[in-house]
């Protein structure tokens, strides 16, 4: 299906929104795909806030020049790029466990402008997700204030503990 150059350029534009907007932009190739198969992969990417796109790569190498990315030569053959707009480690992981199939491969990809190998898309897949990122974050901080607080604590509550049991005494226990 040929393009005409407007709407080349509306394509170009489009990648080139999707390349500054989004934390992550990870490329894989496919082949023997099916559109269930993509449709699902899709269904996952929006789940973690990214989408699945199937570029032309000649186009695609126009908007990384225009958006300032480095062309590591990924768009060689068939391409399909999976944007995280928002979860990088998540999408990462999709695209991990796509990668495992025979229908796609793992090229490499781009997070915050600099270039990943396939390796390094595979790195960050096993990194946790935000949130759980985030839940760890907190429990190192507040620990530290945590055992600061009971250790403050602590000898006022062993005087009141002392202070309860002479009180419980009966007053001939008290005297002898």
């Amino acid at each position: 299906m040929a393009f005409t150059k407007q709407e080349k350029k509306a394509l170009v534009d489009t990648y080139e929104k999707w390349l500054k907007e989004s934390k992550a932009a990870f490329v894989l190739s496919y082949q023997k795909m099916a559109m269930k198969d993509i449709d699902a992969l899709r269904a996952q990417g929006r789940e973690t806030g990214g989408e699945f796109h199937v570029v032309k790569n000649t186009l695609m190498n126009i908007a990384l020049k225009n958006a300032g990315f480095e062309d590591t030569g990924l768009f060689d053959q068939s391409s399909m790029v999976a944007v995280a707009f928002e979860d990088a480690p998540a999408m990462a992981k999709i695209i991990d466990k796509a990668g495992s199939t025979d229908m796609f491969a793992i090229k490499g990809g781009y997070m915050d402008g600099a270039p990943l190998s396939a390796a390094e898309v595979q790195t960050l897949a096993k990194l946790p997700a935000m949130p759980q990122m985030r839940a760890q974050l907190l429990a190192l901080i507040s620990t530290p204030a945590t055992q600061l607080v009971r250790t403050i604590k602590e000898p006022a509550r062993m005087v009141a503990a002392v202070l309860k049991s002479y009180s419980e005494k009966s007053p001939a226990e008290a005297a002898g």
